[in-house]
C-alpha cells in the first residue's frame, strides 16, 4: 500500500528543466546577471528605434516642431497621418499592390518550390542528379543584372506586375531546405501509400505536406517577407508611378522626392508634418511582418534546422 501511494511522487515532472550535463557547471549569479543585462541592452537597441518611429507617426505637427524632429516622449496622440494615408491616393494604391503581389507571388513561389523539392527528394527520379547540380550552380554563378534586364524586356514583362514576381520567384536555398526535410520523412509511409495505389501528387498532398507544416510555414514566411520588402525590381522594371508598390513609395517619401498624391496640399497647409507621414508609411510597411512573425516563430527551429541537417 505504501509503494502505491509513493508512486506518483516518484514520477518525473515534465515541466521541470532537463538535467544539466555532468561536465557543465551551474551558472553563477554574476553570469546570470551579465546575460540579463546583455539581453536587456539588445532588446533596447531593437525596440527603441521602433518606438521613435511609432511615436513620431502618431504625433502632431506642433509636437514634432517642438521636438525638433523625431519624437521620443509622446505629447498627445493623433491618427491624422494614418487617416490621410488610408483615405485614398497613391499610398493606399501602393499598399494594395504590395499585398496582391505578395499573395500571388508567395503562392506561385511555394507551388514551384514544393514541386521541385519533392521531385529532387526522390533520388530515383529522372535527371535527379543533373537538375540538382544545375540548381546548385545557380547559387554560385549568375548572368548578372544586364542580361537579366534584357531577358525581362525581351519577354515583354516591363511595366507589368509579373516583373515583380517572376525574376525572383524561386530561391534555390529554400528548395534545398524543403528537399532536406522531405528526404527525412519515413520512406515506409511513402511505400505504403504507393502499395495502396496513390500517385506522387496524392502522396505529396496527403502525406508529405501535412508532415512538413513547420518547414512550409518558415519558407512561406521567407517568400512573403521577400515580396513585401522588395523594391529593386519595381524601380528597375516599372516606369509608371501608379504601379509602384509600397516600398518604393516609402523610399520616395524618405528621400523627399515627391509627396504622395492627395497629401502635398495637406503638408503645405500645415495640417500634416512630412516627417509624420514618412514614419507612418514605415509603420505600415513593418506591420505585416511584425504581425506574422510571432505565429511562425515556433516553427523556425524545427523547420530550418531539421531541413538543413537532414539535407
Amino acid at each position: 500500500m505504501t509503494a502505491v501511494l509513493d508512486e506518483p511522487a516518484s514520477r518525473p515532472n515534465r515541466w521541470a528543466a532537463p538535467p544539466r550535463p555532468a561536465w557543465e557547471e551551474e551558472p553563477s549569479k554574476a553570469g546570470l546577471a551579465g546575460k540579463g543585462i546583455a539581453l536587456s541592452f539588445a532588446c533596447l537597441a531593437i525596440l527603441f528605434p521602433l518606438w521613435i518611429v511609432i511615436v513620431t507617426s502618431l504625433s502632431s505637427r506642433k509636437t514634432i516642431d517642438e521636438a525638433g524632429g523625431l519624437v521620443i516622449v509622446p505629447k498627445g496622440i493623433t491618427f491624422i497621418a494614418y487617416k490621410e494615408l488610408l483615405g485614398g491616393g497613391q499610398v493606399t494604391r501602393a499598399a494594395v499592390i504590395s499585398i496582391l503581389v505578395t499573395l500571388v507571388g508567395t503562392l506561385f513561389s511555394m507551388t514551384v518550390s514544393v514541386l521541385c523539392a519533392y521531385g529532387l527528394s526522390r533520388t530515383g527520379s529522372l535527371g535527379h542528379r543533373w537538375i540538382l547540380m544545375t540548381l546548385l550552380a545557380t547559387m554560385f554563378f549568375s548572368a548578372g543584372l544586364i542580361p537579366t534586364y534584357l531577358l525581362v524586356q525581351s519577354l515583354g514583362l516591363t511595366d507589368t506586375y509579373l516583373a515583380l514576381i517572376l525574376p525572383s520567384a524561386v530561391s534555390v536555398f529554400n528548395i534545398l531546405v524543403l528537399r532536406g526535410f522531405f528526404m527525412g520523412i519515413s520512406q515506409e509511409l511513402v511505400d505504403s501509400a504507393r502499395i495502396d495505389g496513390a500517385g506522387d501528387l496524392r502522396i505529396l498532398r496527403q502525406i508529405v505536406m501535412p508532415l512538413s507544416r513547420a518547414v512550409l510555414a518558415v519558407i512561406t514566411l521567407f517568400y512573403a517577407v521577400g515580396y513585401w520588402s522588395a523594391w529593386f525590381n519595381a524601380s528597375l522594371y516599372l516606369n509608371e508611378q501608379d504601379m509602384m508598390p509600397l516600398q518604393n513609395v516609402m523610399i520616395q517619401l524618405v528621400q523627399k522626392q515627391e509627396a504622395p498624391v492627395g497629401l502635398g496640399q495637406a503638408i503645405k497647409t500645415g495640417q500634416l508634418s512630412g516627417l509624420s507621414i514618412q514614419m507612418a508609411v514605415m509603420v505600415m510597411a513593418l506591420l505585416p511582418v511584425a504581425v506574422l512573425s510571432p505565429f511562425v516563430q515556433k516553427h523556425f527551429r524545427k523547420g530550418m534546422l531539421t531541413g538543413a541537417v537532414k539535407g
